[in-house]
């Protein structure tokens, strides 16, 4: 099927309401994407899913993003495949109605519709029915997909719940299976979790481990990554670590949340968010005077939730009734 292939997952264009910062992020992550297969000798692209972020609908700046991108990774390898995540189905039980299957129509494209193996190769759209069932009588070597796996983590700080129908059991004729889904890398025996293209959002704070994966099936060698090290970054931090010269935190095309830990004036305030964006070209700098973030503690631990998707995915895990589901109220919130 392919001798040596590079891959990505969970790119999400159209993220922060068809922002055109993230959806230009994702053209150059494309463009650093493919330089790097090439040098690397990759004539094959895989995606793993979630190309687009809104469900329901598509906003006209980002299809024109979706466009350039998708013929960029045509023309650039002898074959890319490309498979759906939940994201980009619009409902979750089937995958007819769906934001990427013109991609087909975009020459070096396989979009791929179904569970699809060829030779010691299994590519798996997200699983939608009684699909998962299909899983353990599959023999292939390698298998791509989108899946939702227990004990994994879906960021540094939250860990899905041991529910659900497939589990990593399911994956015994396999010796690797990479996935895409969970935006943080991680591994746990032959499961692979690439993780998302770069960081999105403050649950990624502090973790630049994104990028692709390479896999030289022709020699059998172990999957290795590619950071790109020029990926959007976010922080939480303090302003006393800030303004800590030793520190050397900031850095250009990064997002920051700051506690203000010292006394300091409105003025200073906007002064030092003022300069700091202009000198070291970051995009965003959040001032949290230090009384929000002690409200907050009081109810939750601040150090361990520090980001909204983070106080909402723990507030759901600790919900301890039988009349919820915590999957699905994690579904519903990461649909909104």
């Amino acid at each position: 099927m392919f001798k040596k292939a590079a891959v990505f997952t969970d790119i999400h264009l159209g993220l922060k309401g068809n922002s055109k910062v993230h959806n230009d992020d994702c053209e150059e992550f494309v463009d650093w994407f493919i330089q790097n297969a090439k040098d690397n000798g990759c004539e094959t692209g895989i995606f793993c899913g979630d190309w687009h972020h809104n469900r329901n609908s598509l906003n006209l700046t980002t299809m024109d993003a979706t466009i350039r991108s998708m013929e960029k990774l045509g023309a650039s390898f002898e074959q890319f495949f490309f498979f759906d995540g939940n994201h980009d189905l619009y409902y979750k039980d089937k995958r007819d109605v769906n934001s990427t299957a013109f991609a087909k129509h975009i020459p070096g494209i396989t979009f791929i519709d179904k569970i699809t193996t060829k030779e010691d190769v299994t590519l798996v759209p997200w699983l939608v029915g009684e699909e998962w069932k299909k899983i353990k009588n599959i023999k292939s070597k390698y298998m791509f997909g989108h899946f939702e796996l227990p004990s994994f983590y879906m960021n540094a700080m939250v860990q899905m719940p041991d529910t659900g129908e497939l589990q990593a059991s399911h994956f015994e004729h396999q010796e690797y299976v990479f996935s895409g889904h969970f935006h943080k890398r991680q591994k746990q025996g032959k499961i692979y979790y690439i993780g998302n293209a770069f960081p999105h959002n403050y649950a990624d704070a502090w973790d630049d481990k994104r990028g692709m994966m390479i896999l030289d099936r022709e020699n059998n060698k172990e999957p290795e990554y590619i950071d790109w090290e020029d990926c959007p970054k976010y922080r939480t931090t303090t302003l006393s670590q800030l303004l800590d010269p030793k520190q050397n935190i900031i850095k250009s095309k990064m997002y920051l949340r700051v506690t203000i830990d010292v006394p300091i004036s409105y003025e200073e305030a906007s002064f030092i968010k003022e300069t700091f964006i202009s000198q070291h070209k970051c995009r965003e700098i959040s001032l949290i005077p230090q009384k929000q973030v002690e409200e907050i503690s009081t109810e939750l631990d601040i150090q361990q939730f520090e980001s909204v998707d983070q106080i909402v995915a723990g507030e759901i895990a600790a919900i301890d009734s039988d009349n919820f589901n915590k999957k699905t109220l994690m579904d519903i919130y990461s649909d909104l």
